[in-house]
């Protein structure tokens, strides 16, 4: 069957301008992770990713090493794209990034101008683009230079390959650094990619929003509901063994402590109608500086579940004040 996308996508989904450039995305991105690589079956992937476009979700995020296998993501992406999306290329935003480990040997990671450059190609081919929207580094580099780092994204977006980049997981102060070479490049920055959300407030504590925006660029925040802690699975306990995301590893020195503040949480949530993953997605979306948050999702009901988040995007000053007292108690 021939996909045609839905006639009402951007009457769904709310949709954010990156500071003031002109890049704008769906306040939800999807990203694929790990939820439709490899060990899922392609007509699944199929399904999912035309639902969230139709639901107006049409920034997609990938990397290099994104699967479980390096790479199967973006060729999962790629098959669909080539398949029905390929028509409603000017409508997408598909983002990708290159750092961690992607193929074997010294060169297979971090960000290296040979490695950055490989990484792009094949990305490229495995997606059946031209080019990428926005292109980041996704860690920081302790060995390369900052300036061949810069240079090498700066490259890209003048060879075609690339319209914005980005860096993922920095910290306030590397964004600075990479901003002022950036900004004497002409390089067009649109912000950094990282953790966030309710447990995790590394971006509002160590003045990131307001380095970013400084930049004219943004936050993009992955892993809004740290791995599915922030849902209603975990309010009787969190397993000992439960997975965490390093960014939210900490989360487990306290278990009963987190319990305690999902549960107020939930009723917070329940109050206005919603379930603590809209909640928390809710939450993340108040601050204008957050354009897009990074969401992932195995199967149609999970995605819809996520997208209602756009029914009730508003939070009083009365409920932002009883979250904050909930999230220091």
């Amino acid at each position: 069957m021939v996909y045609a996308a839905a006639d009402n996508r951007y009457d769904v989904m709310p949709y954010r301008r990156v500071s003031d450039s002109g890049l704008i995305l769906p306040a939800l991105s999807f990203g694929l992770w790990r939820n439709l690589g490899d060990q899922m079956p392609l007509s699944n992937s199929r399904e999912v990713i035309l639902k969230a476009f139709d639901n107006g979700i049409f920034s997609f995020d990938n990397a290099s090493n994104y699967g479980p296998a390096d790479g199967t993501a973006e060729e999962t992406f790629g098959a669909v794209y080539q398949k029905d999306l390929q028509p409603y290329r000017n409508e997408l935003v598909i983002t990708t990034k290159a750092g961690f480990h992607m193929w074997p040997g010294p060169l297979g990671e971090f960000s290296g101008k040979k490695t950055l450059t490989a990484a792009l190609d094949l990305s490229l081919q495995r997606m059946h683009l031209d080019y990428v929207d926005i292109f980041y580094a996704h860690r920081w580099d302790p060995n390369t230079n900052l300036r061949e780092t810069a240079q090498a994204l700066d490259l890209m977006v003048r060879q075609g390959k690339v319209l914005y980049v980005g860096v993922s997981n920095y910290t306030t102060e590397q964004v600075a650094e990479i901003s002022k070479i950036f900004d004497e490049l002409h390089t067009p920055f649109i912000g950094n990619q990282m953790s966030y959300n309710m447990f995790n407030r590394e971006a509002e504590e160590s003045d990131m929003l307001s380095t970013l925006d400084d930049h004219h660029a943004g936050l993009i925040a992955y892993g809004p509901l740290a791995e599915g802690l922030l849902t209603d699975r975990y309010l009787d306990g969190i397993p000992a063994d439960m997975p965490l995301h390093r960014t939210n590893a900490f989360i487990q020195e306290d278990p009963k402590g987190a319990v305690a503040k999902l549960n107020a949480l939930n009723k917070v949530a329940a109050d206005r109608g919603q379930t603590l993953a809209q909640l928390a997605m809710a939450w993340l979306l108040r601050d204008k500086r957050v354009p897009s948050i990074v969401i992932g999702a195995s199967s149609v009901d999970h995605l819809l579940d996520n997208v209602k988040v756009a029914d009730n995007m508003t939070l009083s000053t009365e409920e932002l004040s009883k979250i904050d007292q909930i999230l220091k108690g």
